[in-house]
């Protein structure tokens, strides 16, 4: 079978792939345009988040039998189009996902003893030790939505501490000896940090809005590494400025690219002309940490994401 790459990944995942008996192309720079017009040859894809896979995409890949995607979600996809004419989806949340549980906790960590705020603040001459008295994270609740491989990796690192950790999920019976199943109200009532670890789908996208955020009867901390558009940013914003959320991690940005790759370019994008307000507010805010969509990012998850897909495709074909 043959396969196209379409990102480039770990040396391994085509090497495996090779001796597996796989025939393995690489293109890395033709669009979308001009991928189509050779996907037929190909009975395999495997991508990143460098376009959507749509129906006029799967349409012409006539003698497609999967696609990998070498990350956890599977947005990007029209999975339903792709289910219906046989081919099989493979993605990899297995891969990074105690990378994204370490990610979270050291975005929260970071909040908690305001250590960004303050190593600027040094670097600058100042030396400011009652203005960055931290809080420290024992004795906090602490609410996970979605607890599939993001939220269990968090979880588990929160074991070192004494916290509570509860969890909202679509799914029932998901509660382990780490965290507790709970109604969205409960959740709302107790916590003191939320951290959300959901793909993206009709039910997340705007989830963390105004009456979302309000429905909390504390006042609590925010931290993102799922997907932007999780949150309503100008509502986000609003609650930072009256100290509903006392502060943000954000990994992910409502305002990314659907290739996740890009936010800002040398040439200035809309988003540098035309900056949205409640943006100009997050990049300026002491209360808000940001990375460019890398909590999943790291050299041991780079490898463990082509591991995965590997495997996947191993266990698919030669099972």
């Amino acid at each position: 079978m043959k396969i196209l790459h379409l990102d480039s990944n770990h040396p391994l995942l085509i090497s495996q792939l090779k001796e597996l008996g796989f025939t393995n192309d690489e293109d890395y720079t033709s669009s979308k345009e001009e991928i189509e017009a050779k996907i037929h040859l190909y009975d395999g894809i495997i991508i990143r988040s460098r376009f959507a896979i749509d129906k006029q995409f799967l349409d012409k890949g006539k003698q497609l039998k999967f696609i990998g995607r070498v990350g956890a979600g599977l947005e990007n996809i029209d999975c339903a189009y792709a289910e219906s004419k046989n081919i099989a989806l493979i993605a990899a949340p297995e891969g990074n996902r105690n990378a994204v549980g370490e990610h979270s906790l050291g975005m929260l960590l970071s909040l908690f003893n305001k250590l960004n705020k303050a190593d600027k603040e040094v670097r600058n001459g100042k030396w400011l030790r009652e203005e960055n008295r931290g809080i420290e994270l024992d004795g906090k609740t602490v609410g996970l939505i979605g607890y599939g491989n993001m939220g269990k990796s968090f979880a588990k690192k929160l074991r070192g501490f004494d916290v509570e950790v509860l969890c909202y999920d679509i799914k029932e019976g998901v509660s382990d000896e780490n965290c507790k199943q709970v109604s969205l109200k409960e959740l709302q009532e107790k916590s003191d940090v939320l951290s959300l670890h959901t793909p993206e789908t009709a039910l997340t996208i705007n989830m963390v809005n105004s009456t979302f955020i309000n429905d909390f009867k504390k006042n609590f901390w925010l931290i993102n590494t799922a997907r932007g558009k999780s949150v309503v940013t100008k509502d986000l914003v609003s609650a930072l400025k009256i100290g509903k959320i006392l502060g943000a991690g954000l990994d992910v940005l409502e305002y990314e690219k659907a290739s996740f790759e890009n936010l800002f370019k040398s040439d200035k994008t809309d988003i540098q002309k035309n900056m949205p307000e409640a943006f100009e507010y997050l990049i300026s805010s002491e209360k808000v940490l940001l990375t460019p969509h890398v909590a999943g990012w790291t050299l041991e998850s780079k490898e463990k994401l082509a591991q995965t897909i590997v495997d996947k495709i191993k266990n698919t074909f030669y099972s």
